[in-house]
């Protein structure tokens, strides 16, 4: 089989978060991964038998693709609904609830918002995403509503992480979903990771509001047994609030006592922690997950950033679920996480911003090859247009991905070698037929009426 060579040639910078320095060298992959550039900045050899394609980057600003450490791909199909705007936490979580119940959810409906919010993803940069799953109707089968996930992602080449969530569910049911899940979809896969890297399993239960330790237990074994990562969501305010009424504890107290604090576990929100938990994360290893579009708006909290990275806690960004954030852009999210550091801490400087939504996140997936440029690496990047009059004025054109232009579009994304999304549109999909495709499903479903 010949070799398949990609080469991003003239930008105006290349930022990569181990890279020293924003030089606008060339980045050539090859089968999927980056192979160069060499010392000097020149091509790496090209076999005899390899074709060779290039991606024009004039103008423009190369990253890694940008990873979303939390997402809620099926929220995308209930955006803005009536009652869930600017209410506690227990509040919205029951209106949700309710707006699912009247849904029939099903893999209909999953795939199709999937597909609208991964397409959402890459044309925002995103080329990664962790789809913390949560809903699962009474006498679903899990390996179709899982399935309709992996199908979405694979009609568009974004990479998806599933991950087989709970909200109060039957412990042993959903431990037996995830052995069911991971042979259907990932056979032979290894650390719940398949070998072309496009799908990923993990088990995350909603947090300790919703699932007690019979769930986290069960879930952390099958977990163990396959190599799956673990993830959930902790110290938000209704987890705070009910850990205390029903246990008399904190959350991360429960995690604790429960085996949930390990480096195999993220743990998404954060909004309320103190120093001593800062330090039991710390030493811990777990890797965290910032979300701000979600919490902040919705008033529930700010996560002390700063004071987790000067810990030495690895932090990703997500932007959570349409639900709550109702967008899906990465970039704007990390504009917003910049913006509203200094509230809860120290300012974050711009590049170690785009270091938590690339790498960081890359790094709680327990996937070194991802957000990042360097040989070897997974070759996901993405060309940001900067040639505008947003950008015209930025001294420095990879902070000034953050600071100026916000929710901008980016005209070339690639993952895994493969060119997804040229010149600012979808390749493998037209967006707009995305749109109605989930527009109809909710019509016929009543969501939002």
């Amino acid at each position: 089989m010949s070799a398949r060579v990609l080469r991003v040639t003239g930008a105006s910078a290349v930022w990569s978060p181990d890279r020293a320095g924003i030089d606008p060298v060339m980045t050539e992959c090859v089968d999927g991964r980056v192979a160069g550039p060499g010392p000097d900045g020149s091509a790496a050899a090209v076999p005899a038998d390899g074709s060779v394609e290039t991606l024009d980057a004039a103008g423009g600003v190369v990253t890694p693709g940008l990873v979303n450490a939390h997402h809620h791909l099926l929220q995308s199909a209930f955006r803005t609904l009536p009652g869930t705007r600017g209410v506690e936490m227990a509040v919205w979580l029951a209106r949700m609830r309710e707006a699912y119940v009247a849904a029939r959810v099903d893999p209909e409906l999953v795939e199709a918002a999937a597909r609208v919010a991964l397409a959402e993803s890459l044309l925002c940069g995103v080329t990664t995403v962790a789809d913390h799953h949560l809903t699962w109707p009474a006498g679903a089968d899990p390996v179709r509503i899982a399935g309709a996930a992996f199908a979405g992602a694979k009609a568009l080449g974004a990479r998806v992480a599933f991950v087989r969530g709970t909200a109060g569910d039957d412990p042993d049911a959903a431990a037996a979903s995830v052995e069911a899940i991971h042979a259907a979809h990932l056979p032979g896969a290894t650390g719940g990771v398949t070998g072309d890297g496009m799908r990923q399993l993990a088990v995350g239960p909603s947090g300790v509001h919703a699932d007690g330790p019979e769930t986290f237990a069960a879930l952390g074994e099958v977990a163990g047994g396959l190599g799956l990562r673990r993830r959930t969501q902790a110290n938000e305010q209704v987890d705070v609030a009910r850990a205390a009424e029903e246990y008399g504890r904190r959350p991360i107290e429960l995690l604790e006592e429960w085996g949930w604090l390990a480096p195999d576990v993220t743990l998404a929100h954060l909004c309320d922690i103190t120093g001593s938990e800062v330090e039991l994360l710390r030493r811990s290893g777990i890797t965290a997950t910032h979300a701000p579009a979600c919490d902040l708006p919705m008033g529930w909290g700010v996560a002390p950033v700063a004071r987790l990275l000067d810990a030495g806690v690895t932090v990703g960004l997500g932007t959570s679920g349409g639900g709550s954030n109702d967008a899906g852009h990465l970039l704007a999210d990390a504009r917003l996480a910049m913006q509203v550091a200094p509230l809860a801490g120290r300012p974050l400087d711009a590049l170690e911003v785009l270091t938590m939504a690339t790498a960081g996140g890359a790094d709680g997936l327990g996937r070194p090859e991802l957000g990042r440029l360097t040989p070897g690496a997974a070759a996901d990047l993405v060309v940001w247009d900067v040639s505008g009059v947003a950008d015209a004025g930025v001294a420095d054109p990879v902070r000034g991905l953050l600071w100026a232009a916000p929710g901008r579009r980016p005209r070339h994304v690639v993952v895994g070698g493969r060119v997804v999304v040229r010149d600012f549109e979808l390749v493998a999909a037209d967006e707009r037929e995305l749109a109605g495709g989930l527009r109809r499903e909710c019509g016929r479903r009543g969501i939002g009426r």
